[in-house]
């Protein structure tokens, strides 16, 4: 009984590793561990502050000095007005904005991403231990605080829901379906016909941007949509990415001979695609590594489109990026299908 139940341990165990099971459960607890790191909140609020400051602007003289005197707190931005100050917020170049409410008492207005984040919350208790520190007790100096994201728990995370249903399709839906064509040798015999291969590739895109725009319009009903004029771009966009993560789950699909190698191989791309992205606004740390990924160039136009209003120029260079990456990936698949020995 025993020696049956070690024959059957080591079949699975071998499964496991041909299907690369193994590579998900292990990989995927140290990326987490190392994600979570990066977003470690103590780590976060011990750096410096970068804050903005008008030119403009009558700011109490001790509240200058004091701003100014916290060098290893504050990184202090001089800027012209009010409109370059919010462009470099959004641009994630400055952390807030302090603005003086009137020009009697000492009292400011902070201007920041998001209320909740780490970063508001460093900036509020440092500038109430300065207010301490130079006279005592009394009100604090910050009036009120105003967001750049002021709205709903709902539409502030359907930004993140819609990158996760993209994908979704394109790196676990899409490969999975293109590997059972493979092991069923369906794409084989689809090829024996008048059918091309470009022709094939065309319809998987076509299916995999269909399932990527359903799901998203199903998401809206979890909030409102882009402005009205920004509704073009906003299909533009959802568009490109449909493309770029379609045509790169295809070519993941075709590197497999399986269906659970293509899945545990599209789990292992869908959290390091998903997560820097996601959380780059929890992190400085992230916010220089979401960069290096495709997904940041979707999901960074779509959250600045549903939250704060994007700049045309930054939504048709993301999406140049999205189409020239997918366009890479349609001719490695294109490559692949023709390669007749990974059938």
């Amino acid at each position: 009984m025993i020696r049956t139940i070690a024959t059957l341990l080591a079949h699975d165990l071998a499964v496991a590793f041909k299907n690369k099971t193994i590579h998900l459960v292990i990989c995927i607890p140290l990326f987490v561990y190392a994600t979570l790191t990066l977003v470690d909140p103590s780590k976060a609020g011990a750096a410096r502050m970068n804050i903005a400051l008008l030119k403009t602007e009558p700011y109490a003289p001790v509240v200058l000095e004091s701003i100014m005197a916290a060098r290893d707190q504050f990184a202090v931005r001089w800027v012209a007005d009010a409109a370059e100050a919010t462009r470099l917020l959004k641009a994630r170049k400055i952390d807030a904005i302090l603005t003086p409410e009137g020009h009697a008492a000492p009292r400011l207005l902070l201007t920041v991403v998001q209320q909740t984040s780490i970063e508001t919350v460093t900036i509020v208790q440092r500038l109430s231990a300065l207010q301490s520190a130079a006279e005592g007790k009394g009100p604090g100096w910050i009036a009120a605080i105003r967001t750049l994201q002021a709205s709903s728990l709902k539409r502030q995370t359907l930004p993140i829901w819609i990158l996760m249903m993209v994908l979704l399709v394109g790196f676990i839906v899409l490969p999975a379906e293109v590997a059972e064509e493979k092991e069923k040798q369906l794409l084989l015999g689809w090829l024996q016909t008048p059918v091309r291969e470009s022709q094939w590739l065309a319809s998987k895109l076509t299916y995999g941007i269909a399932l990527m725009l359903l799901s998203v319009a199903v998401l809206q009903w979890l909030g409102a949509g882009p402005a009205r004029a920004q509704a073009l771009r906003y299909l533009a966009l959802l568009g490109a990415g449909g493309f770029c993560f379609g045509a790169l789950g295809i070519c993941l699909g075709l590197l497999c001979r399986s269906q659970a190698s293509a899945r545990t191989l599209g789990v292992l791309c869908y959290l390091p695609l998903l997560l820097p992205a996601a959380l780059s606004d929890m992190s400085p740390a992230l916010r220089r590594i979401a960069p290096l990924v495709p997904s940041y160039y979707f999901y960074e136009p779509i959250r600045a489109m549903l939250l704060e209003g994007s700049a045309p120029g930054a939504c048709t260079r993301a999406g140049l990026i999205l189409a020239a990456i997918g366009l890479l990936a349609c001719l490695a698949s294109q490559r692949l299908i023709k390669k007749r020995w990974l059938m």
